[in-house]
């Protein structure tokens, strides 16, 4: 009745419902982490909308938009004992055809034009980077658990990652454009948390995460322009 397997499937079933119940106390520690992330500056300082091939893999030529922002952003919030990463990235979003705004139930257009990954000090060995960047982190974070520096963005005249692109092909004139700021926090252990839409408690949406509405230009004025500067030359 009481064979060795059966002593080995209790402790390990033992060792399994312990190992559970720790791992949910950690998880819900984070609720007791304050989060406010804020943005102080996200807004665009070039944009143009060209004709061409987007990516070197595309087989035809299409309209595509080329977004450069400035970001200045304190995210630091996000980083907790927690905390393994976190995943920040900027998209560009504007109303479906027929629809001023999103409001009207249809759905926004919705494009990433920059992404980035933080690790924590603890995670540091898990990143893709190089020895001497290395050096510098380790460096950064010694005697400290998170780093205060981490999370913390400032980007000027930023260029954008990936292009923006439409099935139609066509993205000239765009009205109503906005950028918004996006994160995801992957912890150690927990669930995978968002850009919180509400006030949780401790935990705070994202302040400021979204830019002035904005268009984008026409294939046709740009034309325009570079003929009569050739005109006048």
């Amino acid at each position: 009745m009481y064979s060795s397997v059966v002593r080995i499937q209790n402790a390990f079933g033992f060792f399994t419902t312990v190992a559970f119940a720790v791992a949910a106390f950690i998880a819900a520690t984070d609720l007791l982490a304050l989060r406010t992330p804020s943005v102080g500056v996200l807004k665009t300082t070039n944009v143009q909308v060209v004709r061409g091939r987007p990516h070197y893999y595309s087989s035809k030529k299409e309209e595509y938009a080329i977004i450069k922002f400035s970001l200045d952003a304190d995210l630091s919030s996000l980083f907790t004992w927690n905390t393994k990463s976190l995943f920040v990235y900027v998209t560009a979003e504007w109303p479906s055809a027929g629809a001023s705004s999103s409001a009207d139930g249809a759905p926004n257009n919705q494009a990433v034009i920059w992404d980035s990954i933080i690790t924590a000090p603890s995670a540091d060995h898990l990143a893709n980077i190089g020895p001497v960047a290395m050096k510098k982190l380790k460096r950064s974070a010694q005697g400290k658990s998170i780093d205060p520096s981490r999370g913390k963005l400032t980007l000027k005249n930023q260029r954008p990652k990936y292009q923006i692109t439409h099935p139609t092909g066509h993205v000239a004139e765009q009205d109503d454009v906005v950028l918004r700021l996006h994160y995801n926090v992957q912890p150690w252990v927990g669930i995978l948390t968002w850009n919180q839409e509400a006030d949780f408690w401790k935990w705070k949406t994202l302040h400021n995460g979204l830019s002035k509405k904005f268009s984008l230009p026409s294939l046709k004025k740009k034309t325009a322009e570079k003929k009569a500067g050739g005109a006048s030359g």
